[in-house]
């Protein structure tokens, strides 16, 4: 009746059923113990199907020999098929089927043509006629286009070039987030809203005609049920960047039950394979325990086998081939990002443009400042800690550190890390540094790695002590920290 009622109106139907488990949670439970008088009652009810047959039976509807002869038909096929069941023979393995699979460490050319990107640029900071721009935005984007005039490219035009470039090549585009149209650090503004009539402009939406098309939606704040849904998504439309955002990377924890269940082991569970990406911002600017980190250790500990890319890019140009490899790339993986916070304008996430006209993500960024025959310490990092390190080693004339940045950081690459420290031949000493308290952060995945790679080279890390929590709530212990950590990298 549900079903015609569908297919004749095309509207939903909920078929509500009230009933009960005869034997409780599955046949071999015992419900009695906790409801004893509820099962007495059903003990003594007759089953649903005698129940029904009886009726059918009463009604004219079927006679009993007919009934008999359905019930012992079923019972019939149940038996031979159980019977064929036990013929076959019960399997045996030589060993446990743990082949290692090898990470998937090809990038694809993701370079766009200049032309292109000033195309797109243009067109983020343009409106229909007639539509009044916020003022203090309109302020934004003047200083947007006398950066690109300079041929600098920062954090969110760099975003919305890989968004509005891979549109123009036909592909589709989904922004999901709590704060994703104007960004959680109002940086994004990907929608712009009318000044005098609340009345929603998205401009990278605009270039898509007969292309693919550009969506960008503030989600409400369920992470289990948003994440939920833009995973389904992405599953179905594996050549969509499909991307959700948190409003704080630590606000993830509220979807942990998708990632858990779906995200990480769907692929080894099931074959199923996703493309979403996760945009979870993260660092440690003295904001308190709830808005520091993206927790980089919980991901770590569920990568096994090539399941997951997870990457923590320091630049607008590694950003921008970082979210264009997520669709040219041939095998589909989920994508987690830590994007930054404080870092989102500063001067050091800048690229130049050319860097986005060619080139590819690059997993490690070498140390190009530093002569490598007077480096006797390399000190590895990535995220926002990478350019406190190096201001910190240039303050000090530090000529002997050299800071390298890790962008990727699983699957580990481990031949590009090694080629680059063996470059520097008078090397005494690896150094791991990360913000996060070192019971956090990628120090307890990253130590197996470096400790199995580099025996031969001394190697330490430079971590907050361990803690329970993942932040001080104090900015006065957030400072004093931040440099006794530079303090013991760099000196």
């Amino acid at each position: 009746m549900a079903f015609d009622y569908r297919e004749k109106f095309h509207r939903d139907v909920v078929i509500d059923i009230v009933c009960y488990r005869r034997h409780g949670h599955n046949e071999g439970d015992d419900p009695s113990y906790t409801q004893p008088q509820m099962y007495k009652i059903i003990d003594q009810m007759r089953p649903v199907r005698k129940m029904y047959t009886e009726s059918l039976v009463r009604r004219g509807d079927l006679s009993i020999e007919e009934a008999e002869a359905a019930l012992d038909d079923f019972n019939t096929r149940l038996q031979s098929v159980l019977d064929e069941v036990r013929t076959v023979p019960v399997p045996k393995l030589d060993g446990v089927p743990l082949a290692a699979i090898p990470a998937d460490t090809v990038h694809p050319q993701s370079g766009v043509a200049k032309e292109t990107l000033l195309q797109i640029a243009k067109a983020t900071v343009s409106a229909p006629e007639g539509f009044t721009i916020h003022p203090k935005l309109e302020r934004q984007f003047q200083q947007r286009n006398q950066l690109v005039e300079s041929g600098e490219i920062d954090w969110a035009l760099g975003e919305a070039m890989a968004f509005g470039s891979l549109v123009l090549e036909g592909s589709n585009v989904r922004l999901m987030g709590q704060d994703s149209r104007r960004g959680t650090f109002s940086h994004r503004h990907a929608a712009l809203i009318d000044y005098e009539n609340g009345s929603q402009h998205v401009p990278l939406a605009s270039m898509s005609a007969e292309k693919g098309f550009f969506t960008v939606r503030d989600s409400f704040l369920s992470e289990y049920a948003a994440l939920a849904f833009e995973y389904g998504y992405s599953v179905e439309a594996q050549n969509t960047l499909v991307a959700w955002e948190a409003q704080f990377g630590d606000f993830v924890n509220g979807a942990e039950i998708v990632i858990d269940n779906f995200l990480v082991a769907a692929e080894d569970k099931w074959g199923q394979t996703a493309n979403l990406v996760m945009l979870l911002p993260h660092g440690y600017e003295g904001q308190g325990p709830e808005h520091s980190s993206g927790r980089i250790e919980r991901f770590l500990s569920l990568c096994a086998r090539n399941n997951l890319r997870v990457a923590q890019p320091t630049t607008s140009a590694q950003y921008f081939h970082l979210l264009r490899s997520q669709v040219l790339r041939e095998h589909k993986k989920p994508l987690i990002v830590f994007t930054p916070k404080s870092m989102l304008r500063a001067v050091q996430t800048r690229s130049p443009i050319s860097e986005f006209e060619s080139g590819s993500f690059q997993t490690v960024l070498d140390d190009k400042s530093v002569d490598a025959k007077s480096v006797k310490r390399v000190v590895l990092a990535t995220g926002k800690i990478v350019h406190e390190a190096i201001a910190r080693r240039n303050e000090t004339n530090a000529s002997s550190v050299a800071v390298v940045r890790v962008e990727q950081i699983y699957p580990w690459p481990t031949e590009r890390i090694e080629e680059i420290v063996s470059s520097y031949p008078n090397l005494e000493e690896v150094v791991w540094l990360q913000e996060e308290p070192e019971n956090m952060g990628c120090w307890p995945f990253v130590h197996l790695q470096m400790h199995s790679s580099m025996r031969d080279k001394k190697v330490r890390h430079v971590a907050r002590a361990e803690s329970a929590s993942p932040a001080t709530g104090s900015g006065l212990v957030h400072a004093a920290e931040q440099s006794d950590l530079l303090d013991r990298a760099i000196g």
